[in-house]
């Protein structure tokens, strides 16, 4: 397990403390297993308190039907108005399809619109099992895209980012968008990115008892099948690990050394890059399942948004390097 940390391990002191304190909650009796198979995020969910918006921004709710969006501005959305000048993040939570938008994430959300400079942020609530299998969530994500090209943002300044599932996710939906002939993206950022729901990475096993989170049990969000119930987990649209990248936007993946969940990244960097993507591919040494969640607590995590402000700035300018 991971308590004890390697020799000579490149990774700040309260990088350490924060991934020895998410071991030690992921493996508490009762509070661990709640923690590792969603249900304890779930409860908090239920019960946290209402979002409060940052000063100077402002957060519009979209009822869709089958789900709802919420959007990050920097001011007061006028419905009348189309602004095509305007950059759209359209935000992809986690939660190994299970979990729903949570403060967390509206948190990660403001985080986006900061670094980006204004950027809008579109925060979407899809649709998860297993109430709703596969493809509510991919539906429910084209539909928020096709949505934001309908108010007129345009696709070349659009980013799609999401972390976990919602990783997954993100690559999911460029793909179904490149094979629909819809106008792409203009760059896809993931953050752990859940890419391979057969399991069969090496990853897998190799950092079981590694990783913090997932680690040392199959009771985990990771090893729940009731989103792919009664379908084929090596479709790329649930499963892009297996997917063709011929053609995509510019990417950015972050990942952590220590994930059971590596080998997801990291095969889908390879991949892409053999297919002539302008890929970045970061693995963190030492960090564990979305650690950029500190958000600025501790130098990974700080390192990891800075890198994600470089990469949206270097988008915006069109500069390759």
């Amino acid at each position: 397990m991971l308590l004890i940390d390697r020799e000579k391990e490149d990774i700040s002191l309260l990088g350490k403390g924060v991934r020895r304190a998410v071991a030690i909650v992921n493996h508490l009796p009762r509070i661990g297993y709640l923690a590792q198979n969603g249900e304890l995020r779930k409860r908090l969910t239920e019960h946290e308190k209402e979002w409060v918006c940052p000063k100077g921004m402002t957060r519009t709710i979209y009822d869709q039907g089958d789900y709802t969006m919420e959007l990050l501005t920097g001011q007061i959305l006028d419905d009348s108005e189309e602004n095509p000048e305007q950059w759209l993040i359209l935000h992809l939570h986690g939660g190994g399809y299970y979990g729903r938008l949570h403060n967390t994430y509206r948190d990660m959300a403001a985080v986006y619109h900061e670094i980006s400079g204004g950027y809008d942020v579109l925060s979407v609530d899809y649709r998860v099992a297993p109430e709703f299998p596969f493809p509510a969530a991919l539906n429910d994500a084209v539909s928020a895209y096709q949505w934001a090209l309908d108010q007129g943002y345009q696709s070349d300044k659009i980013l799609i980012v999401g972390d976990s599932a919602g990783g997954g996710l993100t690559l999911a939906v460029t793909l179904y968008i490149r094979d629909h002939k819809l106008p792409m993206p203009a760059a896809v950022i993931t953050m752990s990115a859940w890419t391979d729901l057969t399991k069969s990475g090496w990853s897998y096993e190799e950092k079981f008892h590694e990783d913090p989170v997932f680690g040392d049990s199959k009771e985990t969000l990771v090893y729940k099948e009731g989103y792919i119930i009664g379908n084929d987990p090596t479709n790329p649209y649930i499963s892009p690990i297996f997917g063709d990248y011929t053609g995509f936007p510019p990417m950015l993946m972050q990942v952590g050394e220590r994930e059971m969940l590596l080998s997801d990244t990291l095969t889908v960097a390879e991949r892409a890059k053999e297919q002539g993507v302008d890929i970045t591919e970061h693995t963190y040494n030492g960090m564990f399942h979305d650690f950029q969640m500190g958000f600025m607590l501790y130098q990974e995590s700080r390192d990891a948004w800075n890198e994600i402000e470089e990469f949206i700035t270097r988008i915006k300018t069109g500069n390759s390097e």
